[in-house]
């Protein structure tokens, strides 16, 4: 059969193996290269686009228009589609693309004119949802799954004085995907983040990291370096020269590592302190904005700097009515700027890894933040492919914020049922957070045992913190459960409710008693502080949420395809009564703590 169907270049009308050969998943956290403090050559803007319902670009090849003996492809061109930007969602960008969901074709020319001897070319994808395949110049480079992680790959063997670029990119819901099939939040696809060009030398900085050494004395930090290229021997120069440090940091086999004394000022929400850290090896150089502090535990209560700390917090969703997914500075400064009104001093980036620009600023404004990957509800915790697809998108994310001061927890899931092979899964994910990054707690938002009407979870054992989901009030009417749950309870551990909340319709009025009004969610918030501020185990809270987003599985009158648990109205102005609330419980949990 083989034999008879050789060059018969119809047999991709009846190929269902056609994606064999492009999910190696090579393109993951092992490829990633230091980015922040150099300079992109962006590749951001118009690039040309077409949507591949039955995935036509992979049967018949695409990028590669010779191999069927014809000149170009007959239902595809790379210089027509239509325009469309980069970053953004492809949902936004036209009315009938609101709901699709499956693959599309991205393609830009750009020019290359080499520079020094020995110069290297990165192309680094902020994130682009969910599988990226990327080819250059008719050749496939390889892909990368997961949609909120960066990834990188080396461009310069295939780059020529013209150059194609073109990246299919597939966000279809299967059940081997981290997340599933099932969320609570709209499925955005397209390269969404910035994309850009990184020029290096032949030998460079392929990571770098710098933090306070855990250890409770406040005097040592820890520089950590990894170096790429033929020169994987050598000394690399580390600076902090606010703290006067310039020392050398001798590199073997590729790495090398140094801990020297100092003292810095101990970054905290209240005093956001960031120092200029340089590092050098060879021709290569990057820099970074550092802040220092040391997070951990004692028994229920949560550290910062070695004192008690109250995680005043809300959850947070990366959407926007007008740009979907898409969060640029002016957003999360805005975002940032509610979360102060608020009275926050945390954050909860929800359900999966948010624009690194977000931490960026955090470190900037001080608000530490709970980063977290979509290890969320049902998932195929038998599946070790799943497992691996999870795994790197923690390490990327940690990798990628590792440096960012304001990170004070690693999530790994949230409200998953307790299964043998949910905690093999996710006991395995909490391990590698903790092997790969001891100086940051690693939590799960879990679920209430609600038949014996306790905090009880097995993979608990493995947490630093306890997350806890509730929605008493709202889904769970009885809130006299919530308060036998408190007396039930005795966790060794600090609880942080990651999550509680009501819907309501901006502007709907009436009693408290009426469901989506806003004196009904103010009620459930009252409530739910009354009883919450007695049980002296929680240490953090984070209502969900601050703004309303978009979710399809919500479709009553008031919500109309949009999740309306917001303290602020999907404008990103209108706050709701429940806001007043908790802002004024916040400033009463401050007071506390500073007197």
């Amino acid at each position: 059969m083989e034999q008879e169907t050789a060059g018969n270049h119809i047999e991709h009308l009846h190929d269902e193996s056609y994606e064999r050969g492009y999910d190696p998943r090579n393109l993951n956290r092992t490829t990633m290269i230091q980015t922040t403090g150099r300079t992109a050559e962006s590749l951001n803007g118009l690039w040309r686009f077409t949507i591949d319902p039955y995935d036509t670009g992979l049967r018949m090849g695409w990028h590669d228009p010779g191999q069927h003996g014809v000149a170009a492809p007959w239902d595809y061109d790379p210089d027509g589609g239509e325009g469309i930007p980069v970053p953004s969602c492809w949902n936004m960008h036209r009315p009938e693309y609101l709901h699709y969901e499956g693959s599309a074709w991205y393609a830009r020319r750009f020019a290359y004119r080499a520079a020094p001897p020995g110069e290297r070319v990165f192309l680094r994808i902020g994130a682009a949802n969910y599988d990226a395949k990327v080819f250059l110049n008719h050749a496939f480079l390889g892909n990368h799954r997961g949609g909120s992680t960066p990834f990188c790959l080396e461009l310069t063997g295939g780059l020529r004085v013209e150059n194609l670029l073109q990246i299919c990119v597939n966000d279809a819901r299967t059940l081997d995907r981290v997340p599933m099939r099932n969320t609570d939040w709209f499925n955005y696809g397209g390269i969404y983040r910035d994309i850009g060009l990184f020029r290096l030398p032949a030998s460079f900085i392929r990571d770098f990291k710098v933090q306070l050494v855990p250890d409770g004395t406040y005097g040592r930090i820890k520089f950590e370096m990894a170096v790429d290229g033929p020169a994987s021997d050598g000394e690399a120069r580390v600076e902090i020269p606010e703290l006067q440090i310039a020392a050398w940091m001798r590199i073997e086999g590729g790495r090398g590592e140094l801990t020297v004394a100092a003292r810095p000022e101990r970054w905290s929400p209240d005093t956001p302190r960031l120092y200029s850290v340089s590092a050098a090896y060879g021709g290569d150089r990057v820099e970074e904005r550092v802040g220092f502090r040391q997070i951990g535990t004692a028994g229920t209560d949560i550290l910062l700097n070695g004192k008690r700390i109250f995680l005043r917090g809300v959850c947070v969703h990366e959407d926007d009515a007008q740009c979907g997914k898409v969060s640029d500075e002016a957003d999360i400064r805005r975002r940032f700027a509610h979360a102060k009104e608020l009275g926050c001093n945390f954050l909860r980036l929800a359900h999966y890894p948010h624009t690194e620009l977000a931490a960026s600023i955090a470190d900037e404004v001080g608000l530490m933040l709970w980063e977290e990957i979509p290890v969320y509800w049902a998932i195929d915790f038998t599946n070790q492919s799943t497992y691996a697809d999870a795994e790197n998108q923690l390490l990327e994310l940690i990798k990628r914020d590792q440096n960012r001061v304001s990170v004070i927890i690693w999530s790994v899931g949230n409200e998953n049922a307790d299964s043998d092979a949910r905690l093999s899964f996710m006991s395995r994910l909490a391990a590698k957070a903790k092997q790969e990054d001891p100086g940051r707690l690693v939590c799960a938002a879990c679920l209430v045992n609600k038949a014996k009407l306790r905090i009880e979870d097995r993979l608990a054992a493995y947490l630093d913190v306890i997350g806890l989901n509730e929605y008493y009030g709202w889904y769970d009417p009885n809130y006299e459960e919530l308060v036998q749950i408190g007396r039930n309870s005795h966790p060794d551990k600090p609880i942080i409710i990651s999550e509680t909340g009501a819907d309501a319709l901006a502007g709907h009025h009436g009693s408290r008693d009426e469901l989506f009004t806003e004196e009904y969610m103010a009620e459930v918030y009252h409530k739910q502080l009354a009883i919450l501020s007695q049980l002296d185990y929680v240490q953090g809270l984070t209502p969900w949420i601050l703004y309303d987003f978009r979710s399809p599985r919500r479709q009553n009158r008031y919500q109309q395809g949009f999740n309306r648990k917001g303290l602020i109205a999907l404008d990103k102005r209108t706050k709701k009564a429940a806001f007043q609330v908790l802002q004024e419980f916040y400033r009463a949990k401050a007071a506390e703590e500073r007197g």
